[in-house]
């Protein structure tokens, strides 16, 4: 089976080649940018066919993907700040529509495309969601979540016109890796003493099982189906006291009220001043964290018999990992 990997470099898209090659598919082609850090992939790089482009360069995407059997569009720019808005807007909506071309244009036989809970659409501050929700504009969906949404429905044109395609929509996704970008920030910050708490719930997943859901997805007869992959959800005290407990550290402690939340992300907006670099908290991510949501899980489960990693599971083995590691990037 020839399969062509965007984002192969990254956290989901660096487990999700390493899965593949564990279960003996070798003949991988991915997709890297010029400057793309291959400090992931440093354990397979070799094993794997390296095309340099971009997702707006549709020569690079047609040379990558013709002869393929299955893609597997992993690739994505997650921010909570408005200045990256358009960039999200270019990559996650518009890179996409060049995923669903190429696919129709070299004759794909199946498209998985990895979108996101915050694409399922969220329109009050406490709700249960699932796959059959249907996305409207609201002041609780994100940037983030806006551009998601839209690449989701390039992937339903393209299965209009007469593309194979399923969609994973993940929760907030844990493993190990870069500590000091996504996820991985929570360890390190609880590790170097982080005080404050939430006042919302956080829906998470192992990295490793939204990796095999999309391979269990490829070999499947399913298509034209989109699955919501979440273990579960927590409180934020719940969440980043099962990290502390698993770091030996002190447990965040001081609720974020409304007050605190609205001056936090105003002072953190201050450094960014002077070094350009995007602060960890955001008006966004600040007011998202406040809220509270379930995401079903019971359509993978049903469809799929798909068994999620117990959320304590993947915290205690990935706060182990960041301990071994020594909070410098996991290479594998």
């Amino acid at each position: 089976m020839s399969i062509f990997v965007t984002g192969g470099t990254g956290f989901l898209g660096s487990y999700l080649i390493r899965h593949l090659l564990e279960q003996g598919y070798t003949d991988i082609t991915a997709l890297r940018r010029r400057n793309s850090n291959f400090d992931l992939a440093g354990d397979f790089a070799d094993r794997v066919e390296w095309i340099e482009g971009e997702l707006n360069d549709p020569y690079s995407l047609a040379e990558g993907i013709k002869g393929k059997k299955w893609v597997f569009h992993v690739a994505a720019i997650i921010s909570f700040m408005e200045r990256d808005r358009k960039k999200m807007q270019a990559v996650n909506a518009e890179g996409t529509a060049y995923i669903v071309d190429a696919c129709l244009n070299e004759g794909v036989e199946k498209l998985l495309h990895v979108s996101s809970i915050a694409a399922v659409g969220r329109t009050k501050p406490v709700q249960v969601l699932n796959e059959k929700n249907i996305f409207q504009t609201s002041p609780y969906n994100t940037e983030y979540g806006i551009s998601k949404f839209l690449g989701e429905q390039e992937v339903w044109r393209g299965i209009a016109e007469g593309l194979n395609a399923a969609i994973v929509n993940p929760g907030v996704i844990l493993g190990a890796g870069r500590w000091h970008e996504g996820t991985g920030q929570f360890f390190a910050n609880i590790h170097k003493g982080f005080r404050y708490v939430p006042t919302g719930t956080i829906s998470v997943v192992d990295v490793r099982d939204v990796a095999r859901m999309l391979l269990v997805l490829a070999k499947s007869d399913i298509a034209e189906e989109r699955f919501i992959a979440n273990a579960g959800e927590m409180s934020y005290r719940e969440f980043f006291g099962a990290i502390a407990q698993e770091l030996n550290a002190r447990k965040p402690n001081i609720t974020i009220t409304p007050f605190l939340r609205e001056l936090a992300w105003r002072l953190a907006l201050v450094p960014t001043l002077f070094t350009g670099k995007a602060p960890i908290i955001t008006k966004e991510n600040m007011r998202q964290a406040a809220l509270e949501y379930v995401f079903e899980n019971e359509k993978s489960k049903k469809l799929l018999q798909f068994e999620y990693t117990p959320i304590g599971q993947t915290i205690a083995e990935t706060s182990s990992a960041f301990l071994k590691s020594g909070g410098k990037t996991v290479v594998f």
